[in-house]
């Protein structure tokens, strides 16, 4: 089959369009025709490496994938072939007390599709059999594929960690990547007012479209300040934080008194300053977030089903371009997400 692999770390040249074997699956998975498959910064940080992650080489990338069963192995009794399929992103081993709570995100043995197993750059991928979600109807390939591994992160984040209530006031910082623009659609279903951050007119506009109520250009340093000025000075109940170093300590001044900040990452660098004094004056609560369950997931499917929330795609790329995607996304090009389309020979 043909696949995007990378046989060493490094920038986004070392991405190459290759021949490789068909994988082979295992009783309890499946094995998946990719149809479409979008980008997540976790691609950017696995090709570049992390200090303490080891990942087999040569490597597949890709979280976010959607397409078609090709074949079922014999313990997977309710998947059939022909069957089209988004797959939930997150891997677990099913049996610890953590999967058993329903806690799957929690598993020591917990790993993502494209992160230190082969994913969806490719036009096949064998993933188990748990993780499969029927494709809704009316969603394409590239909407199916840019769903997944936003949607549950934004969704562990608000509903389930920081338990947004109607009426209250939530920050989303970078509007713009995928999870921000989930992030807005999830806080807009919460009933929360929403207040978005980008880097650009054009990109705080599309904020508007998506729900959001009032938007700031966080390149103006003072940013925060707006934050305090469109709150009648009180701050945010909840920020939405996964820029990380960069925004920090911004968010952290942009809370009112026990306002709740969530964080699932820290792509503008994790050495971040944080004044203690305001987490007990001010008796703020902070709040990790690390991708979510698949019980998660599927309650979110139900409003991805009625449309009340959508996919946002800035762009398609065919797959044998993962070089130029992965240029745009660390360039910060996009308003929401790119996908790769694999061919068909």
């Amino acid at each position: 089959m043909k696949a995007v692999i990378f046989e060493k770390h490094g920038g986004a040249e070392v991405l190459q369009y290759a021949d490789v074997a068909d994988p082979q699956i295992k009783a309890n998975e499946v094995l998946v025709e990719v149809r479409a498959c979008a980008l997540n910064h976790l691609d950017v940080w696995a090709r570049r490496g992390m200090p303490g992650i080891e990942i087999p080489l040569p490597h597949i990338l890709g979280n976010d994938i959607a397409g078609v069963v090709r074949e079922a192995g014999e313990l997977v009794t309710w998947v059939n072939e022909g069957d089209e399929v988004m797959l939930h992103p997150g891997t677990s081993c099913g049996h610890c007390i953590e999967c058993l709570r329903g806690l799957d995100n929690l598993c020591a043995e917990y790993d993502i599709l494209g992160y230190r197993r082969d994913g969806g750059y490719a036009q096949l991928v064998a993933a188990p059999g748990v993780n499969v979600i029927p494709k809704p109807k009316n969603l394409s390939w590239e909407e199916a594929a840019a769903l997944p591994l936003v949607t549950v992160t934004a969704w562990h984040m608000l509903v389930t960690r920081a338990q947004v209530q109607p009426g209250e006031d939530v920050l989303i910082h970078a509007a713009g990547s995928g999870v921000g623009s989930l992030g807005i659609q999830v806080a807009k279903l919460r009933g929360a007012r929403v207040i978005a951050t980008a880097g650009s007119d054009e990109k705080l506009q599309k904020a508007r479209e998506l729900g959001a109520d009032e938007v700031i250009n966080y390149t103006n340093k003072d940013w925060h300040k707006e934050v305090k000025k469109l709150t009648d000075r009180q701050g945010v109940d909840v920020v939405f934080e996964h820029t990380g170093a960069e925004t920090w300590p911004g968010s952290i001044a942009s809370l009112k008194k026990n306002g709740r900040l969530v964080t699932c990452g820290a792509t503008s660098g994790f050495d971040a300053h944080t004044d203690i004094r305001q987490l007990f004056y001010r008796h703020l609560t902070f709040l990790g977030s690390f991708m979510g369950s698949k019980a998660e997931m599927l309650d979110a499917m139900k409003f991805i089903e009625r449309g009340q929330i959508r996919a946002v795609i800035d762009q398609t790329l065919p797959l044998y371009e993962a070089e130029r995607a992965h240029e745009l996304m660390e360039d910060r090009a996009q308003f929401g997400k790119l996908v790769l389309v694999p061919s068909s020979d």
